[in-house]
Formats: C-alpha cells, sequence, structure tokens
C-alpha cells in the first residue's frame, strides 16, 4: 500500500503547486504563500557531471570534458546547511534566492545540503518544490535529514518527504540499506576514470534525540543524560564495510563524512573562557570561522571519529549549530561546519542581544574543492557579499 498511496499523494502535491503558481501569479503574490517557487529568480546553471553507474547504496559520478572524456582535474562541492524553510515567513525568500545566487555564481559540480531545510507546515508540498527548484537549477545534488524535518526514525511522513526528493534526475540521495537506523545512509563516490577513484563521500541520517531502543541496543551509559542523537554502531560498521570494500576494488581511497549533528570531538576545538567568550583549546589548527554556541553535539560518543581514524577519512561536516561556521583540523582530520544559510531561524543578527551588522553575519556556503589525488581545500563563501 505504501507505493499506491505515495504516488497518489506525489501527484496531488505536484497538482497543487501547479494550482497554487497561477494563483500566485494572478495575484501578483498576495495569495499562494506555499509557492516560493514563483517569488525567487531561479537560473539554469548545468552540469558537467554524469552519473557513471550505481546500486541501492551508492551513485558513482565523474566530471566530464566536452569532448566526452572523464575530468579529473578539480571538483567543487558547495554546501549548506539549515535553511529552515518555511513559507509563511517573509525572510524565507531571502533565503531561498541568497542559496541560488551562491549556486550560480560558484557553479559547483555537486551540492550538498545537510539537513534542517524543509520544516514548514507543509512539507510534502515543500519537499517537491525544493526538488523541483534544484532540477531548474539543474546540477546534482545531495539531501541528508536533520534532527527538525521528521520526528521518529522511520515514519511515513519522513519517508514521503525523502522518496518526493529522491524521485528527482539530479539527486544523489537515497535510502540506503534498510536495516540502518533512519532514511538516508548512502555514498557518493566521485571518480577520476571509470577505475580509480578521487574521493568518497559518506553521508548518515544522525537522527533527532537519543531514544531507549538505541540506548539499550549500543550500550549507552544508564547515567548518561537525554540529549541530540549519534552515529549508531550499526551505522559506522557499515560506513567501515563499505570503505574496505572500496579499498579493495580502488587501493587508495580518501573520503569524507556529511550529517546534520556535530560529533563529540567538535568540542574539542574552543572552550567557553571565564568571561563566557568562547577561544580555542590549542588542542586544534583553526582554519577559519567563528563559535558564538556551544556545540549541540550528543552526550553519547559512539566512536565515529576512532573510525574515521582507522580508515583514513580526512574530513566531517556537520549542520545544527547556526551560529558556529569554523572548520578546524584535530588530529589529522577536518572538523568543518557547513555554512549557515537561514535569514528567518536564529542567526547573528538578533542571537544572544549581539545585533550585528548585517555585514557580519554567517550566512553563506562551505566551498570544499577536491584535487585529483583527493586532497582538498576548504574555502567560505559568505552572503554579505551581496549587499550593497
Amino acid at each position: 500500500m505504501k507505493p499506491i498511496r505515495t504516488f497518489i499523494q506525489q501527484n496531488l502535491i505536484k497538482a497543487t503547486i501547479e494550482v497554487e503558481k497561477a494563483i500566485h501569479k494572478a495575484t501578483n503574490g498576495k495569495l499562494a504563500g506555499n509557492c516560493f517557487l514563483s517569488a525567487i529568480d531561479i537560473p539554469n546553471v548545468g552540469t558537467k557531471v554524469k552519473i557513471i553507474k550505481e546500486n541501492d547504496n551508492a551513485t558513482y559520478i565523474a566530471k566530464f570534458k566536452d569532448d566526452g572524456t572523464i575530468d579529473n582535474g578539480d571538483f567543487k562541492i558547495l554546501a549548506t546547511t539549515d535553511l529552515h524553510m518555511c513559507p509563511d515567513n517573509d525572510l524565507n525568500n531571502k533565503t531561498l534566492q541568497k542559496t541560488v545566487d551562491q549556486i550560480r555564481d560558484e557553479k559547483p559540480d555537486l551540492v550538498i545540503f545537510t539537513g534542517d531545510n524543509i520544516l514548514g507546515r507543509f512539507q510534502q508540498i515543500e519537499a517537491i518544490q525544493f526538488a523541483q527548484m534544484m532540477e531548474k537549477i539543474g546540477v546534482y545534488w545531495v539531501y541528508v535529514f536533520g534532527n527538525h524535518e521528521a520526528r521518529d526514525e522511520k515514519e511515513y511522513y519522513k519517508y514521503l518527504i525523502f522518496k518526493s526528493i529522491c524521485d528527482y534526475p539530479h539527486c544523489l540521495s537515497k535510502f540506503g540499506d534498510p536495516s540502518l537506523f533512519g532514511f538516508g545512509n548512502f555514498i557518493v563516490n566521485i571518480m577520476n576514470s571509470e577505475t580509480e577513484l578521487k574521493q568518497s563521500l559518506v553521508f548518515f541520517d544522525s537522527g533527532r534525540d537519543m531514544v531507549d531502543e538505541h540506548r539499550k541496543i549500543d550500550g549507552v551509559p544508564a547515567d548518561l543524560p537525554e540529549g541530540y542523537d549519534y552515529i549508531k554502531k550499526s551505522q559506522i560498521a557499515w560506513y567501515e564495510k563499505e570503505i574496505k570494500s572500496l579499498k579493495e576494488t580502488y587501493g587508495k581511497v580518501e573520503s569524507m563524512l556529511y550529517m546534520h549533528i556535530p560529533i563529540k570531538e567538535y568540542e574539542e576545538v574552543f572552550y567557553r573562557n571565564e568571561e563566557g567568550k568562547f577561544v580555542p583549546t590549542g588542542k586544534a589548527e583553526i582554519l577559519y570561522g567563528r563559535m558564538f554556541e556551544s556545540v549541540g553535539s550528543s552526550p553519547y560518543n559512539s566512536g565515529l571519529f576512532d573510525a574515521m581514524k582507522r580508515n583514513g577519512s580526512q574530513a566531517i561536516f556537520c549542520g545544527h549549530d547556526h551560529v558556529n561556521d569554523w572548520a578546524a583540523k584535530y588530529e589529522g582530520i577536518y572538523l568543518v561546519y557547513n555554512q549557515y544559510g537561514s535569514y528567518g531561524a536564529y542567526n547573528l543578527g538578533d542571537y544572544n542581544g549581539m545585533h550585528l551588522d548585517e555585514k557580519d553575519w554567517q550566512q553563506g556556503v562551505t566551498i570544499t574543492t577536491v584535487h585529483q589525488d583527493g586532497s582538498i581545500d576548504l574555502r567560505q563563501s559568505l552572503n554579505a557579499k551581496y549587499l550593497k
């Protein structure tokens, strides 16, 4: 019954969107507030990336030259997080327009959204509109869940949101192994050639809040307080198995991880001093960015960072903490906050009584350039550059 129900609901939503577009146009935007596609300028950026092959768990992609051969040069990834889209919010259009402007100007080979993006009262409508927006832009993209899109691990409406997104041809997200926690544990492999792997990107559903069932399965200490969720040990085992398999096939494998909730090791980079300000601990090399709130990690450390060290993964990217936007290198691994995007949720315009001028806000995107040998460069591209 799930496929039939989903098919019917998806098509009803698409029909609703078309009606709303007509109403939005006829009323000069005064009605049909869900129709954000009609309120922003969406360019066609296009892509030189193609899918080489795929399976239930992974997609293999490469960038191609005009002569039809694989381009093994630099590969650009644009990532952002926490757009907190809500069509009832007047600032939603600003959030989306600035995100689209960044994609237009940066012309990335891949766009990644690390959670807490589709959050309004009409999530099913928003999910399809969001996917339609990305399809119009015409670049390949990935979406992983945050802690706000859905409340339960595998509820139907979480399934419907993800299915609606995954159905679009430029979306590389996959449901992944059904035995794992949540929806959206999958891999995107960027190739230098048919036989050489440039970079493996591993994506996780990092959940919402810890629940008793998984605390028991993973042996979380009973006296550990409740808090945000963590990457389950079964997810870690899956990741290690997949990296091992890739190494057996391609030899050397460079890999990076993406999820919403940061892991415990992010707490090792800054600490709060006696004046209440966050200052470097001295344990990590800080590459850029600022910190204004405590790390919103789970109180339980499930061992993902140690697994990354065992498997030679070079970086981990997350969102969740809106006013932290730093990147650092800790014990040889890059810990990165993807640049936050929303103007409607809490930000440096109103956080903790700060009221900073917009030129000092953090909204923007994170750019990762992957070189032929799999090494990376990181930089911020802030929306402040669009201020007149």
